[in-house]
């Protein structure tokens, strides 16, 4: 998948150019490909490289956006829920949130209104519902300091970010895609036909129509690629997060409320972390992006104002930071503006750009733009399993069901590997593990049982991209946080790098240049 693509692929007049490899330019990409379009999409840097790998890792349809009465939103958000969950079972589960209450804060009557109409604003198949809970009693406040006693639970998702986008991708490549990261488009022209595409490597490629999914770069590539002033505005939005030790042992997640209003979460996280975030903060350019040590402060004081056992800056292994494209909303602030996309289509020439969104809506979101350049078209990813989530299935099976009763087999069946890391190929592979556990993993490139290893990165350069350490460590896993300075040299020497191994809480996760 990652050679480089005969140029006939280049001489082809394409149906869809896609410019921007994060998880709607993904989604698109797919659809397209799945409903017969010749398909290119093309991306700067690595996929998911930007704001898709660097999230809260939450689908969830935004319980605190019901504030501003953002009922549509949060609707199509919690129906998307589901479907994630069945269609990605791998790389989605449900996730349990204890919402403890402050008698500084929201009343808990507001709190109790708030979870009921969460649970009945969608059908839930896959998540129970909310329950209010004695924190006294329950396992969740061992965590939390003695006087929060009361406490809401409601439930949400997990989402391995950067891993559905690589599924996505994936999918489209096997339905005809011509999918290249690392590969900037610099100009486009429409010559009344259609538009001829100059790339950074001195190449070019015809398309019929372009759409612009750039993320933070929208705007930019509207402007200085396509030649178009009329894409709307962007307020950049940094999103910091914090990885620390684990905070409790339960399953839950915790959503704090703070001082200021805003919401703080506080997630299971790699098995022996925890993920704190986030943080909400106006930057000039997608190029700023930068985890501040105020940011990690606050999330650490967000996090102590609940914490029976606080942390400390001792305890924070790992940050890294998102920046969220919104649509400017003049007189809204960062908390009040909305989470929803938006499609504009450019006057006179076969060009979109998308600007917007989260990514729990990535799939609707591609569903709109396909319904607007194929109308004649039929939806179809709603059913569709993603690759490594094509688990057999039962009749009226759910993915999560089919996936659990799977995973309990293939642990049976491979007895010989550690269940632990069987769990952990199983979660970021799904059925491609499978593969790899029956023809050997060979050297093991980290210092325990869960790798990675040399089977495995291998599947990441040859079917997945990867042509680098942190592509490996950081994007299609998250072993970086496991594995010492001599694990991440061998994975490095794999891709014949020379890496510079430092301090790991100086890594702040970076982006591709514009462009996307």
């Amino acid at each position: 998948m990652n050679a480089l693509p005969p140029f006939a692929d280049f001489d082809r007049l394409h149906d869809l150019l896609v410019i921007g490899g994060g998880i709607n330019g993904a989604g698109i990409a797919r659809d397209a490909a799945g409903r017969g379009l010749s398909v290119a999409l093309l991306d700067a840097g690595d996929f998911g490289g930007a704001t898709s790998s660097a999230s809260t890792k939450l689908i969830h349809g935004g319980l605190r956006y019901l504030e501003f009465y953002a009922f549509g939103l949060v609707r199509k958000a919690l129906a998307e829920r589901e479907v994630l969950l069945d269609i990605a079972p791998h790389l989605t589960w449900p996730l349990s949130f204890v919402l403890p209450h402050s008698p500084e804060q929201r009343p808990e009557w507001l709190l109790r209104a708030g979870t009921f109409l969460y649970d009945n604003l969608a059908r839930r198949r896959e998540v129970p519902g909310s329950s209010r809970i004695d924190l006294r009693q329950d396992r969740a406040g061992r965590a939390l300091k003695p006087e929060y006693a009361r406490a809401f639970r409601y439930w949400d998702g997990w989402v391995d970010d950067a891993r559905l986008v690589i599924a996505n991708l994936q999918d489209a490549a096997a339905k005809g895609a011509l999918v290249l990261p690392r590969t900037r488009v610099v100009r486009a022209e429409y010559d009344g036909s259609a538009w001829q595409v100059m790339l950074g490597d001195g190449r070019s490629l015809r398309a019929r129509r372009i759409v612009n999914a750039a993320g933070p770069w929208a705007s930019e590539v509207a402007r200085t690629v396509l030649g178009r002033n009329d894409a709307p505005a962007l307020k950049l939005v940094q999103g910091s997060h914090i990885v620390t030790r684990r905070v409790h042992l339960g399953r839950d997640a915790f959503m704090l409320q703070q001082p200021d209003g805003r919401i703080i979460f506080v997630i299971p996280y790699e098995r022996d972390f925890s993920l704190i975030g986030t943080t909400e903060r106006e930057i000039p350019t997608p190029e700023a992006v930068s985890v501040s040590d105020d940011e990690t402060d606050y999330l650490l004081a967000a996090a102590n104002r609940y914490l029976a056992r606080p942390l400390t800056a001792e305890d924070v292994v790992h940050r890294f930071a998102g920046v969220r494209p919104l649509v400017l909303e003049e007189g809204k602030n960062d908390r009040e503006t909305t989470r929803d996309y938006r499609l504009v289509e450019h006057a006179g020439v076969p060009a979109m750009t998308v600007v917007g969104g989260k990514i729990t809506t990535y799939r609707v979101l591609a569903e709109d733009v396909l319904k607007r350049i194929a109308p004649k078209s039929k939806p179809w990813t709603s059913k569709a399993p993603l690759p490594g989530g094509d688990v057999e299935r039962l009749a009226g099976e759910s993915g999560q069901k089919a996936f659990l009763r799977w995973l309990e087999q293939l642990t049976a069946q491979y007895e010989n590997y550690d269940p632990k890391l069987i769990r952990r190929l199983a979660i970021t592979l799904g059925t491609a593990a499978e593969p790899l556990l029956r023809h050997g993993l060979g050297e093991n490139f980290g210092d325990g049982i869960y790798g990675p290893f040399e089977a495995e990165v291998d599947h990441y350069a040859r079917t997945e991209w990867a042509t680098s350490a942190d592509d490996v460590l950081w994007r299609r896993t998250k072993l970086g946080l496991h594995i010492g300075n001599a694990g991440k040299a061998r994975v490095a020497a794999f891709f014949r790098e020379t890496i510079t191994l430092g301090e790991e809480v100086a890594v702040t996760h970076r982006f591709a240049t514009p462009g996307a």
